[in-house]
């Protein structure tokens, strides 16, 4: 087990994305008006890419196309001093290719926001990273 300066396990990139895909909501950091912004959002794994469904007039649809953004998950048991923290970065793309977005469509992707959510944004994670603190 490696551990980082602070005595954190540091995980692997395939543990990162199994815990990546446990987990039902993450957080997408991109920039809006030069100023950092952050987003819960659901979100699901295609593979290692990222996927979330949004309006496509949406704040975070315009801020994400083509843009390098980050994505964190990750999950904390307070009482036993322990969780894990994922981060993955990379740059999202809005889906325009029908065959592609019927095939994420396919994916068990349920938008919990109210409203039609038909626009897919996908973020390639080129960079992932991810501890673990256990007691």
């Amino acid at each position: 087990m490696k551990l980082d300066s602070s005595g954190l396990q540091v995980l692997s990139r395939e543990e990162c994305l199994r815990l990546m895909a446990s987990v039902p909501i993450g957080r997408i950091v991109f920039t809006d008006r030069a100023l950092p912004a952050v987003q819960p959002v659901n979100f699901c794994l295609d593979g290692e890419s990222i996927v979330i469904r949004t309006t496509i007039g949406s704040k975070l649809a315009a801020a994400t196309r083509r843009a390098v953004v980050a994505f964190e998950v990750d999950e904390f048991a307070p009482e036993l001093r322990a969780g894990w923290s994922v981060t993955a970065v990379g740059r999202a793309r809005a889906v325009e290719d029908a065959g592609e977005m019927a095939r994420l469509a396919a994916l068990p992707l349920l938008p919990w926001a109210p409203g039609s959510r038909d626009h897919y944004i996908v973020v390639e994670a080129e960079q992932v990273s991810g501890r673990r603190i256990t007691a």
